[in-house]
């Protein structure tokens, strides 16, 4: 078997463990996003720490697969966690995936296959050398924390963050592996342990960094990750380590165009960040509340009985008043 088929074996089984830990990442995302929980409750999560389980299968069938293939043919096969993440999610969330969801996936992965045929290269060999693996590291950490400083929204700039990160990590990681592997010097020399220690510190920040960017869904930040991920390490591959793409100014133009129609996929899939990720079970229709009685009239006031006569009035006739006697004058 050739080394670049294994290569592509080896990614196309770690792009479906990573698409399984990211749909359970995003479930428990939107879970502590309704209760307002912060990332650190997550600690106790069983669910949580299967999932990291998950990444870190997935993180070290990538490792074998980078050993045989160069980043422009490995990173890109990562679009395939996009393929099984969306409908993985939305089956598990009781809904179908959504036409325009169909759409977004679909563009992202013919712009990122596009990338993927401009990509060659045989096993590689070169490797980053320790302060070019600082340089890198110090770079994207002031970008990582620009994307993800405090205050800012969870959301798409987490998962651009969380892809850079990643994507370096990536990169670094194809470092130790070419370089541990390399006969002609120890296997854990100094060269080896910062860089491994530099790949596991943006591992980490890179898993935190897309659990807090599922909060807002997982088509359109899954997309972003999966877009950021290998342009990161296209980048370091063509910029530090030799690699080329095919086709010279051609195959650089097609790479572009294809850079462009994944660009527009992710744009698609942040219409559906909106959406709910799981269908709210119906309610039964409440019954009706049965009127309540009518308030009785008041009663009308009775009017007041007129005094009886007096029953001796009829008898006794009225005497006139008579005038007072005048005084006598005396004489």
């Amino acid at each position: 078997m050739s080394a670049t088929l294994l290569a592509v074996l080896l990614s196309l089984v770690s792009a479906a463990a990573y698409a399984t830990a990211a749909v359970a990442q995003q479930r428990l995302a939107a879970r502590l996003a309704e209760t307002g929980g912060r990332v650190g409750r997550l600690l106790g999560s069983g669910a949580w720490w299967a999932s990291v389980g998950l990444n870190a299968s997935a993180a070290l069938l990538h490792v074998a697969a980078l050993k045989f293939g160069p980043l422009t043919l490995v990173q890109p096969l990562g679009a395939l966690t996009l393929v099984a993440a969306v409908p993985l999610g939305a089956r598990l969330a009781g809904r179908r995936v959504s036409p325009l969801e169909w759409r977004g996936t679909g563009l992202t992965l013919i712009g990122l296959g596009v990338l993927l045929l401009t990509a060659s290269g045989p096993e590689p060999e070169d490797t980053l050398s320790l302060p070019e693996a600082v340089a890198v590291a110090g770079v994207t950490m002031a970008v990582v924390g620009l994307l993800s400083r405090p205050g800012t929204r969870p959301g798409l700039r987490h998962a651009t963050a969380s892809g850079f990160a990643s994507g370096v990590a990536s990169a670094l990681t194809q470092t130790v592996t070419v370089a541990a592997t390399d006969r002609s010097g120890p296997v854990l020399d100094a060269h080896v342990v910062v860089v491994a220690l530099l790949v596991a510190a943006f591992a980490v920040g890179g898993l935190l960094l897309s659990q807090t960017a599922y909060r807002g869904g997982l088509g359109a930040p899954l997309a972003v990750v999966t877009l950021a991920n290998p342009v990161a390490a296209a980048a370091i591959g063509v910029a530090l380590l030799g690699e080329r793409l095919r086709g010279g100014a051609g195959g650089v133009l097609l790479a572009a165009l294809g850079a462009l129609i994944a660009a527009y996929g992710v744009v698609v899939l942040t219409r559906t960040a909106g959406t709910a990720t799981a269908r709210v079970p119906e309610q039964a229709p409440r019954p009706a509340a049965a009127p309540e009685p009518a308030a009785a009239p008041a009663p009308e006031p009775v009017p007041a009985p007129f005094p009886a006569p007096d029953p001796t009035a009829d008898f006794l006739p009225s005497i006139p008043l008579q005038p007072e006697p005048a005084t006598p004058l005396r004489t």
